[in-house]
């Protein structure tokens, strides 16, 4: 299933045996053969993303995909310039230039979120790798010109709009995004595994995140120069996807690209394939973790080799699979990890090949390393089976088909485009990958991974114990940076783009059936690509679960697919992967779901696989031990993460007593381990069950297509047995205010979380409070991450929202912040809030941009059917009608200022928050104590052992 506890994917499982299922005899199963799976051929042959190109006389090459469904277009620029062009000393500059090159440019001085953010543009972001950066974002079609002018002139007019003051702020906060990866468990493996593989001054052989010495050391020249030899528009590829053709685009780019002149252009430097490991071939790092983690890798070829197809699929084989080899044996079979996975990673020049496993608690790690190595060896020696490629080859195939719906953002079909133009030197270069792909043999993958995986790996273990030393991120030595004014145009390129009337959202229609036994069915029609989405939705989630088993509903949704009354676990896996359908479990507060993606030519099969895993699981005894043993190693995990630690105290503090203060991580540890079949049993049948389901679903298919299938799956369940109930009070009340710290030795960073009920409920109009927090909490932009990030740069991003639940609706506030900071940073929060509340309230600017922001971004934030699909299903939880977005934007231009402030007053006082702080009490104790409010301190191991209805006091 999707539903994935640990860091690693597989969760297939070992046959079971025959068993009794937990629902009544009379219920139908699926044991017949399922409808034969569409040939992978003409999965494949669906992939298809038509795009013209073209290219200024500057080298910047454009490519133009379009796509009329909704009125946006994705821009997203690539450069050729990532982490492996850097030489020795300048380690980490091309992350910082993504940093940087969000802070305004000549022509557009100040954050550049805030004119994209008045179009209502979404998925705004920028990343580093290896090979390259890349920038990116979706607009309303109506402010194409805006984007381009944006991107455009921090492309040719930089350099005059960094300053000294932004280069430190954004030292600070590239420092802070290093500790918040250091601080998590298993954190510095990143830097031990590219140090072991690569040789010391090879291209690969350093993070993206670099040297914090070499970025101490950057003097404002420096990142110029970097700049001006790495960022010029032959060195980039600019991709335009969505309700754009090639003539407006080719006119547009031209206008706003054509004058920028052509620099030095990047040049890949040789990374050749190590054939020797530069150091030890085994290395053992400790760290506070909760099981030892196992991993091995390969230098291996990249995107462009002829391997590269068949190492994608024997990864796939050996641990990618649900029923992966490595699952199959060292996690179901003989029960030695608790998860265990493979992966290929191909880039431009090389790639990497891991395999790592998570050791079960109590097991010998020697012997699960040992098995490691004779699985690959096995491997080795034999090879795939053909219907092992075939399961890995549909799998993959049907992800790409799904991927094809977003024009944009990190995974849609320019970041397709993009790729193959910048490091294959075809846009298309997709199509060579899936006939690859597809014309894997067990031959093809065996000869591949002998050239490859006979080499020499690089091992690491990381075992539990106090944390090796490690080059932290220091803060540097206080200067004194005169003050700066408010950026100012210093270019001479005009004002950016104003912006035409941005096209209304224009929301499916949403039409509702039943099944003969009265299960609604909820649905939508959306034909973008011929995928069907679909979601049984059961009224339970983490509020349901047993109170004094906390823990039994989470593990009830882990033993779902362990076999059902007719299919063991490995059957159900390899059925699904040869559908290419994807079946997954979710928990939120007040909803309990069983997923369903399926490529709509496989949609009858599907739908029997995924009714048998909702009305049949057999839930074996054989296999609960394991299960329970996974569920209690993650508590293990959780209670060694900053923000698993916090996500166990915060709901108590917030919500005493009633059913939201069960949000408790996967569980209190004592009560799983006692946990029984029976257990599992008994909720199912007063939980997940036919008269607390709704079906919603997205589908290509018509409505009458849909309900038959369906209906012949699921229409004669019925229930049986008492159905379980929820109790929640009139009000809900937080503790009195106080800060709970949590104490975790050797954390480089404080995670400060804090709440309070807000007296409303998620079924209440929250639209009010939330267009006020917008300028407070919400976003990038919001006061609060502004200050903690772009101004004092204590912190990688900081935010506060509503977290919307059916019968309470909590102000949350996070904040990841450096160590020796946190107490003024827990101060700054408290007077942020309190300030926007009163003496600093929202602006006329920041309305307008709220409004208009939640107005013209609606139709990039429902291009997708998964985002209709999670629509659908937030109108029904909070008892809105089905036409709620198609019209919001009226409700939005109804408001006043006046009305939300007055709203966001009367939810939120600061005054009255509890604040959770998870960081070292050693240092952070004292800078806490003079805060005014009690501290308790609380060791990390504990947090799992403590009450969960702490005394509530008076708002």
């Amino acid at each position: 299933m999707a539903y994935r506890p640990f860091l690693a994917t597989g969760t297939a499982l070992a046959v079971l045996t025959a068993l009794a299922p937990a629902t009544p005899a009379t219920a139908q199963t699926t044991g017949a053969a399922l409808p034969a799976a569409a040939p992978v051929a003409d999965l494949v042959r669906a992939v298809d993303i038509p795009f013209q190109q073209f290219t200024l006389s500057n080298g910047l090459r454009v490519i133009v995909h379009t796509d009329r469904k909704a009125p946006v277009v994705a821009v997203s620029v690539w450069y050729d310039v990532g982490s492996k062009h850097e030489p020795r000393g300048k380690t980490g500059f091309a992350h910082l230039f993504e940093h940087l090159m969000f802070n305004g440019s000549e022509n557009a001085p100040g954050d550049f979120f805030e004119p994209l953010e008045q179009v209502g543009a979404t998925d705004v972001n920028g990343t580093t790798s290896f090979d390259r950066t890349n920038y990116f974002e979706t607009v309303p079609t109506a402010a194409l010109d805006r984007a381009l002018f944006l991107e455009s002139d921090r492309m040719g007019y930089l350099t005059g709009a960094i300053t000294q003051r932004t280069l430190d702020v954004q030292r600070g906060v590239v420092q802070n995004e290093k500790r918040q990866g250091d601080n998590q468990p298993y954190g510095l493996r990143r830097y031990k595994l590219v140090e072991g593989l690569f040789p010391a001054g090879h291209p690969y052989g350093h993070t993206t995140i670099g040297s914090m010495a070499d970025l101490d050391a950057a003097s404002l020249a420096d990142v110029k120069a970097w700049f001006r030899d790495h960022y010029g528009p032959n060195n980039a590829v600019l991709v335009l996807a969505g309700d754009v053709d090639v003539a407006t685009a080719r006119a547009k780019v031209e206008k706003y690209f054509g004058a920028i002149p052509a620099g030095p252009r990047s040049v890949a430097p040789p990374a050749p394939i190590p054939a020797s490991l530069p150091g030890p071939a085994s290395e053992v790092m400790k760290d506070r973790v909760a099981a030892t983690m196992i991993v091995r890798e390969w230098a291996v070829p990249g995107i462009n080799d002829q391997d590269a197809a068949a190492l994608d699929v024997a990864a796939g084989v050996l641990g990618g699979l649900a029923s992966s080899r490595f699952d199959n044996v060292l996690v179901k079979g003989e029960k030695l990890a608790v998860s265990a996975s493979a992966s290929y990673q191909p880039m431009a020049q090389l790639g990497m090949f891991q395999v790592m496993a998570i050791v079960r608690p109590g097991v010998d790690a020697a012997v699960v390393s040992k098995r490691l190595d004779a699985l690959v060896a096995d491997f080795l020696r034999t090879g795939p089976t053909a219907d092992e490629v075939k399961r890995y080859v549909t799998s993959t195939v049907s992800e790409r088909i799904g991927g094809l719906e977003s024009v944009g953002g990190f995974g849609g079909k320019a970041v397709t485009l993009a790729e193959g133009a910048l490091y294959s030197g075809d846009p298309a270069h997709y199509k060579k990958e899936l006939a690859a792909l597809a014309a894997q043999t067990p031959a093809s993958v065996k000869a591949a991974a002998g050239r490859w995986l006979t080499r020499p790996a690089y091992q690491l273990s990381i075992v539990p114990g106090a944390r090796d030393a490690y080059a932290e991120a220091q803060v540097p030595p206080h200067k004194d940076v005169p003050a700066e004014a408010a950026p100012a145009v210093t270019g001479d390129r005009g004002p950016i783009p104003a912006v035409d009337r941005v096209a209304d959202l224009s929301f499916p229609a949403v039409q509702r059936t039943q099944l003969s036994n009265g299960i609604e069915l909820v649905y939508a029609q959306r034909d973008t690509v011929p995928v069907t989405q679909a979601v049984l939705s059961f009224d339970a989630g983490i509020a349901a679960d047993v109170e004094g088993k906390l823990g039994t509903g989470q593990l009830t949704l882990a033993m779902l697919d362990e076999g059902t009354a007719t299919m063991s676990s490995i059957a159900l896996a390899e059925a699904k992967e040869r559908l290419g359908a994807d079946i997954g479990t979710g928990n939120s507060q007040d909803r309990t779901t069983l997923s369903l993606r399926v490529p709509s030519a496989n949609l009858a099969a599907g739908t029997a696989l995924w009714a048998d895993i909702a009305r049949n699981p057999a839930f074996p005894e054989g296999e609960l031990t394991r299960v329970k043993t996974q569920q209690l190693t993650q508590i293990a995990q959780e209670l060694t993460s900053p923000n698993g630690l916090a996500a166990r105290v915060l709901p108590r503090l917030m919500s005493p007593g009633t059913p939201y203060a069960k949000s408790q991580g996967s569980g209190d540890p004592k009560a799983v381990a006692a946990l029984t079949r029976g257990d599992l049993v008994a909720f199912q049948q007063a939980w997940l069950r036919p008269d607390k389901a709704k079906i919603f679903v997205v589908s290509d298919r018509p409505l009458a297509e849909v309900r038959a299938v369906f209906d012949r799956q699921l229409g004669d369940w019925r229930a049986t047995g008492p159905a379980g109930t929820k109790t929640f009070p009139a009000t809900i009340a937080s503790v009195s205010p106080r800060i709970v710290l949590i104490d975790r030795p050797d954390s480089p960073q404080s995670l400060i979380q804090g709440g309070m009920q807000t007296g409303l409920k998620g079924t209440d109009d929250l639209l009010p409070v939330q267009v006020a927090n917008d300028a407070l909490g919400a976003g990038f932009l919001g006061r609060l991450n502004m200050d903690l990030r772009e101004q004092k740069h204590w912190s990688y991003g900081v935010g506060g929202n509503f977290s919307r639940n059916a019968f309470a609706a909590p102000y949350v506030v996070s904040a990841p912040v450096q160590a020796d900071q946190t107490g003024p940073s827990l101060t700054a929060l408290r007077r942020g809030i309190a300030d926007y509340l009163t003496t600093k309230p929202m602006t006329p600017a920041e309305f307008d941009r709220a409004i208009n922001a939640g107005t013209r971004s609606l139709s990039g934030n429902f291009e997708t059917s998964l985002d209709v699909l999670s629509a659908m299903q937030a109108n029904d939880l909070y008892r809105r009608p089905d036409d709620y977005y198609a019209t919001i934007t009226t409700r939005y231009r109804a408001l006043t200022r006046d009305q939300v402030q007055a709203a966001l007053d009367r939810a939120i006082d600061p005054a009255k928050m509890a604040w959770v702080v998870v960081g070292e009490a050693a240092k952070v104790k004292p800078q806490l104590d003079s805060l005014g409010l009690p501290v308790e301190v609380i060791p990390a191991a504990r947090v799992a052992g403590t009450s969960a209805a702490p005394t509530a006091g008076a708002q």
